[in-house]
């Protein structure tokens, strides 16, 4: 696959069929209960505590804006990240911010609940033109824009470079030579057989029975042949065979994967390979220097596949100061503040402007690759061949979907049947759509 920049841009620019872009929504009257107020005034902003670097990225944010004018007072609250989501959800909308962080699979059922309100009346036109198709679709609820995003999130495979050619394994390097299921299984075998640990893999066990098995783990699924849900049922595609078959060879990795309790796996060199995230670079990459290197998922049959989509930024339903909410977001999604941000998580910006000109995911950055399967993305509805990075499902249905699927995944890893797991799963996320009308 070709990696220059005017490829890639033109690559994420057709990813705009994947929902109906800003313009589409202009028309919106904000929705909800929400006022624009007269742009002055105080509002109040929630976000999940994220890593130390995250949250002063945010607070000078925050500080950076209310210095640039006097009109409007900017005040942050950090709410943990493992409840943040609850925090949200359980909230009166009389009660919410006039500005909230919104984890991009939830954004649906925060619709579906009137927690937010559209944001096309009180965003500038200048903002959501230079938003990736990419953070357009995660924000795209109904042909409605309810969120922006200040970063992406891109994944996949992390190879310590030095124990792969000590122990002779070819690695890949592009998509198209991305390992099989068998291929992989011979290298996790060839790599724990010549590391002192007896140990290749580690792919943080301990998440997936949360959102980290949905988001790393459903592209196996997808890459087969599978998915998690299409057409409103996930009947006959996350209990199909080529589900079930990925999610076998999943669990065969098993006695190649440390379960790394102390979070040092890789860095210490006990296994060569990570499966992970981009926040999990700027530690990496420290440790590893120039032994670090990025590749893609294994290819499971249908061409590899990667999860993709992070937090975004929306207006809570219940404001009267939408004015005010649109002019702080405007400000924490210029270049300055965005670039700070992913300078601080090694994240990949969600404005085209900040992404073109992160050395991180162009050409020769660290990040390239997974730089490039951010420019082939997709829908989970639409997906394709050419498709790599895929956007977890947009429907309000979402956190049933979720928690089932990671259940699954969790009894899979622990020594359950895969198709007895998935098809509990099945049968579950089909009749919660079916008590909601299919969550129309």
């Amino acid at each position: 696959m070709t990696t220059t920049r005017t490829a890639r841009r033109g690559a994420l620019l057709a990813v705009a069929i994947i929902a109906t872009v800003a313009t589409a929504t202009a028309c919106s009257a904000g929705g909800g209960g929400s006022s624009a107020g007269d742009g002055s005034g105080e509002i109040e902003v929630w976000a999940h505590q994220g890593q130390d670097s995250e949250n002063a990225a945010l607070q000078a944010a925050v500080d950076g804006f209310n210095a640039s004018q006097e009109d409007i007072t900017a005040k942050l609250r950090l709410i943990s990240g493992d409840t943040y989501t609850t925090t949200i959800t359980s909230t009166p909308k009389d009660q919410l911010p006039d500005v909230l962080e919104i984890d991009g699979p939830t954004l649906a059922s925060f619709v579906y609940n009137d927690k937010i309100t559209a944001i096309s009346d009180y965003v500038s036109s200048a903002t959501i033109d230079n938003a990736t198709p990419g953070s357009i679709a995660e924000g795209t609820s109904n042909d409605e824009l309810y969120a922006l995003a200040m970063f992406d999130s891109a994944m996949g495979l992390y190879g310590n470079k030095a124990l792969l050619d000590a122990a002779g394994v070819t690695y890949p390097t592009s998509f198209d030579t991305a390992w099989t299921p068998d291929e992989f299984a011979a290298a996790l075998e060839t790599l724990s057989a010549a590391n002192a640990s007896g140990k290749a893999l580690d792919l943080n066990e301990s998440g997936l029975s949360g959102e980290w098995g949905t988001y790393g783990f459903a592209p196996l699924v997808q890459s087969a042949g599978g998915n998690l849900m299409l057409d409103g049922t996930s009947a006959g595609v996350l209990d199909s065979d080529a589900s079930v078959e990925a999610l076998t060879a999943f669990a065969s990795w098993k006695e190649y994967t440390d379960p790394n309790a102390d979070g040092n796996a890789f860095v210490e060199g006990r296994v060569a390979v990570a499966w992970g995230g981009h926040w999990n670079y700027p530690t990496f990459s420290e440790a590893l220097g120039d032994d670090l290197v990025a590749m893609p998922l294994p290819n499971m049959g249908e061409g590899a596949k990667a999860g993709a989509g992070s937090w975004t930024w929306g207006i809570g339903s219940g404001t009267e100061n939408g004015k005010a909410a649109g002019a702080f977001l405007d400000y924490l999604l210029n270049d300055e503040n965005v670039t700070a941000m992913t300078q601080a998580n090694g994240a990949p910006p969600a404005t085209t402007s900040a992404f073109e000109a992160d050395a991180l995911y162009q050409d020769g950055g660290g990040l390239a690759l997974w730089g490039e399967q951010l420019a082939s993305a997709c829908a989970s509805d639409a997906i394709t061949a050419d498709c790599i990075a895929v956007y977890r499902p947009i429907t309000a249905g979402y956190p049933t979907i979720t928690s089932k699927f990671s259940g699954a995944l969790a009894a899979i890893w622990g020594g359950a049947a895969a198709q007895e797991s998935l098809t509990d799963a099945v049968t579950a996320i089909d009749q919660n759509f079916a008590d909601n009308d299919g969550f129309k």
